[in-house]
């Protein structure tokens, strides 16, 4: 049975101005995700499936295909609007996707063990595939778990992001995970934002989600029953989406499954905007500078 990397590489990059999914920021032209995968198959993963869109699935595909043929499974599965369940009809109007919770439902049948799911431009570091293969490894619950890092590890220097905010409880299960919208970076990494007309605060050290997960198939179920009854109640709206976050609240708040809280060493970079480009650049050359890379990843 596989351990599977989901990689969520379906958005269009609106903030970014482009594909960063496909973007070089390593020395021979390496992608974010081909450090990703990188640590994920030095850590026990097997196998590696795609989300993407059918725009621009050819050219990503052959990309990624010529590089990690023989080193690890690959399947590249599309996420579109009309991918519905039977019965549910789109809104001609709509054009944004519907959300992480959907884009991991449509690779349900190319997975059958654990899998982990990330962002396609994040860099979460090596310790962070190996927090999860471990956690995998002695597992008998098949808990789910939430990846987790401090908030000033997460934050971007040229603009606002949106994090899952964490909350466990003594035993180290997560109690919720508030999506919060457009965080600033303020004084000392602290961050801020807005909320009906009100500035918050958000401590340094609090534990932030960056979508990365470790899930088994049962996911695909219950989160199926969500997502229709996410579209019966918002399904007409052009621009609502499910995240994952809100499914794992719901699956809490149910006694449906416990979600544990992993902390990982590993220090968090990721780009939202072209002003983080060469930020990212330099820290993957550092990396490579210290001996985690070698210069030539694939070779």
């Amino acid at each position: 049975m596989d351990k599977t990397l989901v990689i969520l590489a379906a958005g269009m990059g609106s903030r970014y101005g482009g594909l960063k999914q496909m973007d070089a920021f390593g020395p021979n032209g390496e992608t974010i995700i081909d450090y990703s995968i990188y640590d994920a198959i030095r850590a026990g993963f097997t196998k590696v499936v795609f989300i993407i869109r059918e725009s621009f699935q050819e050219k990503f595909e052959a990309v990624f295909r010529k590089k990690l043929e023989g080193k690890v499974k690959l399947e590249f599965v599309t996420q579109e609007l009309n991918h519905l369940p039977e019965g549910y009809t789109l809104n001609p109007e709509r054009q944004k996707p519907w959300g992480t919770a959907h884009a991991v439902l449509v690779a349900e049948k190319v997975i059958d063990g654990p899998f982990a799911v990330i962002n396609a431009d994040d860099y979460y570091g090596v310790e962070a595939y190996s927090t999860l293969t471990d956690f995998f490894a002695k597992n008998e619950k098949q808990d789910y778990a939430v990846v987790s890092y401090y908030l000033m590890n997460t934050l971007s220097d040229y603009g606002t992001v949106n994090r899952g905010v964490c909350g466990k409880d003594e035993d180290g299960f997560l109690v919720d995970i508030v999506e919060t919208i457009a965080i600033e970076k303020i004084e000392d990494g602290n961050g801020q934002f807005e909320l009906d007309g009100k500035t918050n605060k958000l401590d340094k050290h609090t534990l932030v989600s960056m979508n990365m997960f470790g899930f088994y198939p049962d996911y695909f179920e219950k989160t199926k029953s969500y997502f229709k009854l996410f579209l019966n109640k918002r399904g007409n709206e052009e621009k609502s989406e499910l995240f994952i976050p809100k499914v794992l609240d719901n699956m809490i708040n149910e006694g449906y499954k416990r979600v544990r809280v992993l902390e990982s060493p590993s220090s968090w970079f990721g780009v939202t905007y072209q002003d983080d480009k060469p930020f990212v650049m330099d820290r993957i050359q550092k990396l490579i500078d210290e001996g985690v890379y070698p210069k030539n990843l694939w070779d």
